[in-house]
């Protein structure tokens, strides 16, 4: 099993939510961060300068089995995706065993 981590626009949230529930992932968990980006310069409005480095962002954990990885990841990349600076990242890593507590289920009946 596979953890994705990704850190998207919140302007992509719902089209990015869409499209996993397309590819039938139908469980994840997401929280809104923020986060320090490479924009430096800051944005005036009616004459005042507002910090632009510090960026609202939505984090999503999903936890897929290995052959839906590449599947899931694609996904991500093409609803996600707009093309221009701070599109966000992609993290995946190991999980090494998964439980549902409600059944006592574990690895990948746990997760579906």
């Amino acid at each position: 099993m596979k953890k994705i981590e990704a850190v998207i626009r919140k302007s992509k949230f719902d089209e990015v939510k869409k499209a996993l529930h397309g590819i039938e992932v139908n469980f994840f968990s997401y929280w809104d961060v923020t986060g320090v980006g490479n924009e430096k310069q800051g944005h005036v409005y009616r004459g005042i300068s507002y910090s632009t480095s510090d960026i609202q962002r939505r984090y999503l954990v999903i936890v897929v089995t290995d052959k839906f990885l590449q599947r899931t990841i694609e996904t991500l990349l093409d609803a996600a995706g707009t093309a221009q600076v701070g599109d966000g990242k992609i993290f995946v890593s190991e999980i090494t065993e998964a439980y549902r507590i409600r059944t006592k289920e574990t690895g990948y009946d746990a997760i579906n």
